[in-house]
């Protein structure tokens, strides 16, 4: 098909709003991808796209001819992907995308060993608390908590991860230990923004099969999570943590976790953070993508930094 190539940048340029990312994602130069647009157009004898230097707009004809022509690519991939099952070799490159922490704490240290099972396969690991439009960005795979979970997009599973409360010995030595969540309302609070809402992410319990949100004294808030467990072992309050962030700062006594007592039971549990792999709904599911979160689930169970934390050995 004379054409293909030119209809396949033309589709992705549209998908992802912009000539230079459509050459991005296909792997050549935005004048590359220019020409091969515009030789579409004169081989069709009518213009697709109105190209300003901020935006592309689609001609009446260019949106009837993309309507036409997506599906056609989409079964191409699917074509692909079918190839990649019957030789069992997944290949090509793989856009992961994922929350900061969990990306660059558990995610990333999994990364060289799936590699090394798949050497066909190259990785861009992209790590953003903002949101994720995975046409748009060319993302193959989303790694998100359950609040941003969007229509249109398959979630598995990945991990259900427990969440630490915790302060520095100094703040607890100066403030005194809340033995009850609701004594948090006359404690110094350090609290997460979210990035792509700019809302507060709520502290949540469970007592006796209940949940329940208790009075928080925000004294401070951070759209970074790494920013927050410094500040807290710094002294500057009480925190909420991600296992996996907080489990290293406690076993080195920086940090001592709340609501448990001496023996490590819970007197309030902490609401935990689920995490799932997403990717577009779609027929078929390159095989890669699969593989990959395959790889991820089968190094879950058992993760150390995905486990509840326990009192340093000094306590």
């Amino acid at each position: 098909m004379k054409h293909l190539r030119g209809i396949e940048t033309f589709v992705k340029a549209v998908e992802s709003g912009s000539i230079a990312e459509a050459a991005r994602q296909l792997g050549f130069t935005a004048a590359a991808a220019g020409q091969s647009i515009a030789k579409l157009e004169r081989e069709l004898g009518t213009r697709l796209l109105v190209r300003t230097t901020r935006s592309l707009a689609l001609t009446d004809a260019g949106r009837l001819y993309f309507e036409r022509v997506r599906e056609l690519t989409q079964q191409l991939e699917s074509a692909h992907a079918a190839l990649d099952e019957v030789r069992g070799e997944p290949q090509g490159p793989l856009r992961v995308s994922s929350t900061v922490a969990f990306g660059r704490d558990v995610v990333a240290p999994l990364l060289p060993g799936f590699v090394a099972a798949h050497p066909r396969i190259s990785i861009d690991l992209v790590l953003t608390d903002d949101t994720v439009d995975h046409v748009r960005q060319a993302v193959d795979l989303s790694i998100r908590f359950r609040s941003q979970l969007a229509p249109g997009l398959v979630a598995r599973r990945l991990a259900e991860v427990p969440m630490v409360f915790c302060a520095s010995p100094a703040y607890l030595d100066r403030a005194g230990r809340p033995r009850r969540p609701e004594e948090l309302a006359d404690h110094d609070c350090l609290v997460f923004r979210v990035p792509h809402d700019g809302l507060v992410m709520r502290w949540a319990f469970v007592r006796d099969g209940l949940r329940f949100e208790p009075p928080v004294r925000q004294t401070l808030a951070c759209n970074d999570i790494g920013a927050l467990a410094e500040m807290a072992a710094a002294g500057g309050g009480i925190t909420r943590l991600a296992s996996f962030v907080a489990n290293d700062l406690i076993a080195a006594g920086r940090l001592e976790p709340l609501f448990m007592d001496r023996a490590g039971r819970k007197a309030a549990i902490a609401e935990p953070l689920e995490f799932y792999a997403c990717y577009l709904e779609r027929r078929d599911v390159p095989v890669k993508v699969r593989r990959f979160i395959d790889h991820l689930a089968a190094h879950m169970d058992g993760h150390p930094g995905l486990q509840a934390p326990k009192w340093p050995r000094s306590a």
